[in-house]
């Protein structure tokens, strides 16, 4: 079964980067969002989407707040999420683990950090 990723991001730039990581590194189907709200009815309106890159960062309706979102929705509570962040604290790594995020990538990044992440979150789903 092939990746269909959700990008998630407010920022245009930043989910550019994400897909052209995304397809240096092998995977070419992606949908994107603004944010955690567009996430969730892409979610909702899409049944293909089965994997969730997303920001923390983003205004009214957070990168966390997205996670507990999915968790707590029966349909999509077990896809994978791999939140990608400048937020780089301990105390921020502990609270989206607690959120069940499944993995964390610290921005900026490279492409093989991003594979290294989504190859751990597969092998553990």
């Amino acid at each position: 079964m092939g990746l269909k990723f959700l990008v998630v991001d407010d920022s245009v730039t930043m989910r550019r980067i994400v897909a052209n990581s995304l397809k240096s590194i092998g995977y070419d189907s992606f949908v994107e969002a603004g944010d955690g709200r567009e996430a969730i009815t892409k979610l909702d309106s899409d049944g293909s989407i089965n994997f969730v890159i997303t920001d923390w960062n983003m205004p009214e309706f957070t990168g966390l707040e997205l996670v507990k979102a999915i968790r707590s929705h029966e349909r999509i509570n077990n896809i994978p999420i791999l939140m990608v962040t400048t937020r780089g604290l301990k105390e921020d790594i502990l609270e989206a683990l607690q959120a069940k995020v499944n993995n964390y990538v610290v921005k900026p990044f490279t492409p093989q950090v991003l594979k290294e992440k989504i190859d751990q979150i597969l092998a553990s789903v």
